[in-house]
């Protein structure tokens, strides 16, 4: 948390910590700073820091970063939480994180309590260069995303090409409703109250709701373009 304050400025910057009789107290950065917010129970500080949170970075850590690690996949596995880059940031040797990979692999996914598309809504680097990219890349092209009247309406930096559009609509059908499809739009009327993304171009996706892993690999290639 000190780190993304010192990158930010006091300034520019808001911490949540969290009241322990050990170990916890504010950072230098943002002590005293009226953004500085103490929550009592690590449940309210989590949903504070993912719902303004762009991305989240993991370092290696105690059961406190395996438990926001989990919180996090947890609700954006399940559609709780929009879409994000969750980085896992590996130790100098490349084995912290390894191990959890590995349990997933050989336990959830081997007994089915997850699927393997499940495995994109992470990504483990071993650098922080290397999770830099990988943030950067996530919003190269892709914005944002809501939902209207049920369907998924994905906001972007820039327009896809018509192409484009019937390749994502070839590779992922599985993800598409009934009867549904992929395609371009403007802003909604729904969203005409977001005034400085009204100008940004939009795909409309009928979205099924239920694999948000293969959501994942969707904005992903809309960035690959």
């Amino acid at each position: 948390m000190q780190a993304a304050n010192e990158g930010a400025g006091s300034e520019h910057s808001f911490a949540v910590n969290i009241r322990l009789p050990f170990e916890e107290k504010a950072n230098p950065v943002v002590e005293g700073n009226p953004r500085q917010i103490n929550y009592k129970y690590f449940f309210n500080r989590k949903v504070a820091f993912l719902k303004e949170a762009d991305a989240v970075a993991l370092f290696p850590g105690g059961f406190g970063t395996l438990d926001e690690a989990m919180e996090t996949l947890t609700l954006v596995q399940t559609g709780k939480r929009n879409p994000l880059p969750l980085v896992l940031v590996d130790d100098p040797d490349c084995s912290y994180w390894v191990h959890l990979i590995k349990l997933m692999e050989e336990e959830l996914l081997a007994r089915g309590y997850i699927c393997r598309s499940d495995f994109a809504l992470f990504e483990r680097v071993c650098s922080v260069d290397e999770a830099v990219e990988k943030i950067k890349h996530f919003y190269r092209r892709y914005h944002s995303m809501r939902y209207v009247h049920g369907r998924l309406v994905i906001r972007l930096t820039s327009q896809l090409g018509s192409h484009d559009i019937l390749e994502l609509k070839d590779r992922f059908h599985d993800i598409i409703t009934p009867e549904g499809s992929i395609e371009p739009s403007a802003a909604l009327e729904a969203e005409m109250d977001d005034a400085d993304i009204i100008h940004l171009p939009r795909l409309l996706v009928d979205f099924n709701r239920k694999d948000f892993g293969r959501l994942r690999n969707l904005i992903d290639a809309i960035n690959d373009f």
